[in-house]
């Protein structure tokens, strides 16, 4: 069987593949040809390389197009499957992987990437189970001008998700090691697999000749050489147990843990040992919960070169916990409301002061509607709403278990001399007790929707109050907010888009115009239209300052 060696920003041994996961269909190496894959005709086309073994587009070759398409033969898998993909960038360019239910009118674009290299790099991205007929999509857009390519050598769909991985094939399953000058985690084979290992016996196609993932002290110059195995990023929501089989001596100190990091670097631990040493393979079972993108850290840190080893196999993952009592994901979606059929799970502190109001108007030249239609509901805070000169009103929302939330919510702002209490957000305890003034108003804002992100993280039970304070009748406005959003994690981390959506702020998400049928254009634009009542006053998404398309 032959060798094959990548480099992949990755530290590892190359040798003989015993054993290899089997693939399912649409996997290609474009040997013999592309298995069934064909270019979009609508698009530009995808080449195979005059010596085989990849297929290329090259900004060169798309002549008027921007993109070339290749989609994939209909696939039927059900169950979940992770696609891994080698691929490389030349210049400018990005690539793009859609997944496309074949019924559907939509492709969900699942992964991307816009980062040249110099060698192939390999992506893993997770296909959720599906009883629908799909298709895979590789969409590649060089940029213009000379020396911008993309070019695919290999697609693998194997059974299971992304992050599990017996260390068996070459590219690691997109497992990676940082760098380090001494200390390192290499791809090695039949240490301690001994025959009469009852927990291996039928754990690994092959105990004496088979691979896993280790790392020692030999070469340790400093205190606290630290190695790190890092697994792909989750690319699909994901929770249940993670297990996966290690040996360890410490001889002299060595400190071993598991964590998970997400895409702004914040980790948190999952495991550690209990012991300081295994007599042969031990099974480590642990709960994980990923609902936004992350990654698992296999971290290693020795005190001297007298410090021992650490080795890994089979890394596993099962949609069901490993223990019964833990908590499913928390869904936050609770807290989210439109105000179109009612106020969903908020309220008003006191009943017979009634500060907040659900309202609808017309939208006309000189007023919006509401955000979410503009002919809808939305919630307003107003003094008419009560018989005294001031007000101080308090929307509470539902009680969230703790953890980090990204909340988001629309405002608008009318006829207000001072703005600071206008309108100011809050975390209560489940004592309904103030525990954090998270964000207030900080200038006077123009009459359009804006949008407000904020990230907040509490250990216990806690919901979010919208306070609003009139001390005097003369100086008090108008405030009104709508369409509130919560979810799970930090709001930096940019979750997977549905299918069609855009917000046009960093472009047109690949909406195309068309150049023939019509003598009109769309464009992206900033603020308000440069005519009176032509159009709207600010952008849909965040106010007066991003971005929206109107035709020209």
């Amino acid at each position: 069987m032959s060798s094959v060696c990548f480099t992949l920003h990755v530290l590892l041994l190359c040798g003989f593949l015993v054993a290899q996961q089997r693939l399912l269909p649409g996997s290609c190496n474009f040997e013999l040809g592309t298995c069934g894959y064909t270019s979009d005709p609508e698009y530009g086309s995808w080449s195979m390389n005059e010596e085989g073994h990849f297929i290329t587009v090259d900004s060169a070759l798309l002549h008027d197009q921007e993109q070339a398409v290749l989609v994939s033969p209909v696939l039927n898998q059900q169950d979940w499957s992770c696609v891994r993909l080698v691929y490389q960038i030349t210049g400018q360019g990005s690539l793009h992987l859609h997944f496309r239910p074949y019924s559907d009118n939509f492709d969900y674009r699942l992964w991307t990437a816009n980062k040249a290299s110099d060698s192939w790099l390999i992506a893993s991205v997770d296909l959720p189970n599906t009883t629908i007929p799909h298709q895979i999509l590789l969409e590649g857009r060089p940029e213009r001008g000379s020396g911008n390519s993309l070019a695919i050598f290999e697609i693998h769909i194997v059974p299971g998700y992304c992050i599990e991985c017996n260390f068996e094939e070459h590219h690691m399953c997109g497992y990676s090691n940082s760098w380090n000058p001494n200390v390192n985690w290499y791809v090695w084979g039949s240490m301690a697999r001994e025959p009469e290992s009852n927990q291996l016996e039928n754990h690994t196609n092959n105990n004496q000749r088979g691979h896993y993932m280790y790392v020692d002290s030999v070469y340790a110059k400093h205190f606290q050489e630290v190695a790190k195995l890092t697994s792909p990023v989750t690319t699909v929501s994901m929770a249940g147990c993670l297990s996966f089989y290690y040996q360890r001596d410490q001889e002299r100190g060595n400190i071993f843990l598991v964590f998970t990091r997400d895409q702004l670097g914040h980790y948190e631990e999952i495991w550690r040992p209990e012991v300081y040493a295994t007599t042969g393979w031990t099974l480590v079972n642990v709960d994980i919960k990923a609902p936004h993108p992350l990654e698992v850290v296999f971290e290693v840190a020795f005190n001297s070169a007298r410090g021992g080893y650490v080795a890994i196999d089979d890394v596993s993952f099962s949609p069901e916990f490993c223990q019964t009592d833990t908590e499913p994901i928390f869904d936050p979606s609770i807290a989210n409301c439109d105000f179109e059929n009612g106020l969903c799970l908020y309220y008003q502190e006191r009943a017979d002061i009634k500060v907040w109001s659900r309202a609808s108007v017309k939208p006309n030249a000189y007023r919006i509607g509401d955000h979410t239609t503009g002919t809808g509901c939305f919630l307003l805070a107003n003094t008419r709403f009560t018989s005294r000169p001031g007000y101080v009103g308090r929307l509470h929302g539902p009680f969230l278990p703790g953890n980090q939330y990204c909340l988001r919510f629309y405002y608008i702002l009318n006829g207000f001399r001072k703005v600071e209490n206008a309108l100011v957000l809050y975390i209560y305890d489940e004592n309904n007790v103030a525990q954090e003034k998270v964000w207030s108003l900080a200038d006077t804002s123009r009459a359009v929707w804006t949008q407000v992100e904020i990230t907040y993280m509490k250990p216990m039970l806690s919901k979010v109050v919208f306070v609003s304070i009139c001390k005097n009748f003369w100086e008090c406005g108008r405030v009104a907010i709508d369409d509130i959003t919560v979810s799970v994690g930090d709001c930096q981390i940019t979750s997977g888009s549905l299918p069609g959506q855009c917000n046009f702020e960093s472009g047109v998400c690949g909406y195309i115009q068309d150049k023939k049928g019509d003598k009109a254009d769309w464009l992206r634009v900033r603020g308000h239209t440069p005519t009176s009542y032509t159009g709207p006053r600010g952008d849909h998404t965040t106010g007066v300052t991003s971005c929206t398309s109107r035709r020209h």
